[in-house]
């Protein structure tokens, strides 16, 4: 073994592993184990965490080094964890430089240079970083194309793990894309941690929307471009106008909505009200209507009431979402959520099963429509692949990696069946 990565968390995690796999090789790591990990919730640093044990007595003769959103935020916690060799930060995990140190620092057994965390608010700029290909095969391919969040949502942990907004160049992105697709992906999704604030620090203030355009102007080989999480409210027209004319533009919506209740919303400091919400997924029905909306939803935010859960609730149907993210409220340290008064646990686990058994019933009734269409799927794997609204199928034999025109012929409730 040389160098190994785990990869948690969210698409942008799984492009930046992709570069910190090809960084730490190049600089001469040996028998590492990488854990690139998530903080969005105390049960993604719990994972992390498990995996770090879990591996180090599998592999006890690997050195275990950790990195990502939770390595910039509890450094200390990890670093103190025996298992643990190195904490490398958020700043400096693409650089080759910061592996390079490290495998110094290993050659040296320095343990006083176990944490190499430097100040994240610091960043204000990102570097293009080529990939020729992901190593996991996946026919998808994520490219990311902004990072940070100048926003500051009162639950939310990730600006502190990731630092302020910055935007790649448009051209770094075509020209990215353009590679991706060379070497054969199918399917290219646009990934970042705020990603409709694209461009805002950029000369001339190019927005999303321009960007999207752009790729599939220049990009002509590209068969499927696919958007991840937004925020409806920033959505901008050119994006819109996309959505309606391209169809090559999956059409497939992951909306970060997070309550369906204004007083809610108001204390999450997110910039959009229900109806705000409410109103853009009719505008996006309008000029797709076949898309897929899926969205973010947290249950239990502090202060919420059995009434402001039913007005989450009824966002479901009310903007007709299809694939949910539930998060169950985890207060994170340091956030200003954390100090509100708490929802008991008992409350937030069972507003979180009522709304995934939601979700379940509005995926159900969304493949039940698909019988009897044609959808281009992407295949994955010998055993799934999805449709161009992101809906899972099952298939048998298939090749990885085409994009095969297949007659829907049921579901089993969690996929479609051909």
């Amino acid at each position: 073994m040389t160098v190994e990565i785990v990869t948690f968390g969210c698409r942008l995690n799984a492009f930046e592993s992709e570069v910190i796999l090809r960084e730490a090789e190049s600089a001469g790591l040996e028998r590492t184990i990488i854990i690139n990990s998530c903080a969005v919730t105390n049960e993604a640093v719990a994972q992390a965490r498990q995996s770090i044990r879990r591996l180090k007595r599998q592999r006890p003769e690997a050195r275990i080094v950790v990195t990502g959103c939770a390595a910039q935020t509890q450094a200390a916690m990890f670093a103190d964890m025996s298992e643990v060799d190195r904490v490398v930060g958020n700043a400096d995990k693409m650089r080759a430089e910061a592996w390079r140190v490290t495998r110094e620092a290993f050659g040296a057994g320095a343990q006083s240079q176990k944490i190499a965390v430097s100040d994240i608010m610091s960043v204000k700029a990102m570097a293009p970083h080529l990939i020729e290909g992901f190593q996991s095969g996946l026919p998808r391919a994520f490219v990311q194309v902004q990072n940070g969040c100048d926003h500051r949502c009162t639950f939310c942990i990730i600006p502190f793990g990731r630092g302020n907004s910055r935007s790649l160049p448009m051209g770094a992105v075509v020209e990215q894309v353009r590679k991706l697709t060379e070497r054969g992906h199918a399917e290219i999704v646009l990934t970042g941690v705020d990603l409709t604030s694209y461009g805002a620090d950029l000369p001339g203030t190019p927005k999303l929307g321009q960007l999207t355009k752009q790729i599939l102007r220049h990009v002509t080989d590209l068969k499927r471009l696919r958007i991840s999480s937004i925020d409806s409210v920033e959505a901008d027209s050119d994006l819109l106008d996309v959505i309606a004319d391209d169809e090559r533009l999956m059409p497939h919506l992951h909306l970060s909505l997070q309550s369906g209740d204004d007083l809610i919303l108001k204390r999450m400091k997110r910039r959009h009200s229900r109806n705000d919400a409410i109103e853009f997924c009719a505008q996006v029905r309008r000029l797709r209507p076949d898309i897929a909306l899926g969205a973010d939803l947290i249950a239990g935010f502090p202060t919420e009431t059995a009434e402001m859960f039913a007005r989450s609730f009824s966002l479901v149907d009310e903007c007709d979402l299809t694939l949910l993210h539930v998060f169950p409220y985890s207060p994170r340290p340091g956030t200003p959520a954390a100090r509100m008064p708490q929802v008991a646990g008992g409350a937030i686990r069972e507003r979180a099963k009522r709304l995934r058994e939601a979700g379940e019933v509005a995926l159900r009734r969304r493949l039940a429509s698909e019988i009897g269409a044609t959808r281009e799927v992407l295949i994955e794997s010998t055993t799934q692949g999805r449709t161009e609204h992101f809906l899972p199928v099952a298939i048998n034999g298939e090749t990885p990696g085409a994009v095969r025109r297949l007659p829907i012929t049921g579901h089993d409730d969690a996929r479609l069946t051909v």
